[in-house]
């Protein structure tokens, strides 16, 4: 990761509480741009290998057709609802595509643990069942910004007036 984080480091995460947050959320929110600037947002399941966000997407979809043309992605992974529970990082780079597109469970060394990480964490299971729709990407963020609003603690109650 190259870009550093300048503004709410009181509120960043520590690269332990980072890893551990991107293993154990289960959603993310992936951006990409069409090719005629069109924003798109899409959540999509990851997982964290404790250096890259691993993307397993539908090759039909508007996702990968954005990235086949412009590989720049940016994702955002939150959680929280009160506004002291609040946490995420938003990671950013360009994705590499791994492995056959589809996939279709041709042995890739590079996949192997990934493909484990994502079967036993959406599926509960030993092995990644393929159905030859989905193909995987590999974010090796070049940027990474965090924020965990529970850090400060709750807000103080102003001293009455007198």
């Amino acid at each position: 990761m190259t870009a550093t984080q300048r503004r709410g480091r009181k509120l960043m995460m520590t690269p332990g509480e980072l890893d551990e947050f991107l293993a154990t959320e289960r959603t993310c929110r992936v951006a990409t741009v069409s090719a005629d600037g069109t924003p798109h947002v899409s959540p999509l399941w990851f997982v964290w290998d404790g250096d890259a966000l691993w993307l397993y997407s539908i090759t039909r979809s508007k996702r990968w057709a954005h990235l086949r043309r412009d590989a720049r992605l940016a994702v955002v992974i939150d959680a929280g609802r009160e506004y002291d529970e609040l946490r995420g990082a938003e990671l950013s780079g360009t994705a590499a595509f791994v492995g056959e597109v589809p996939r279709t469970g041709e042995p890739h060394p590079e996949l192997e643990h990934v493909e484990r990480l994502f079967a036993h964490k959406y599926f509960g299971l030993d092995a990644l069942p393929h159905d030859g729709r989905h193909a995987w990407l590999r974010l090796a963020p070049d940027a990474v910004r965090s924020w965990d609003f529970r850090k400060p603690g709750p807000p103080q109650a102003s001293p009455p007036v007198r």
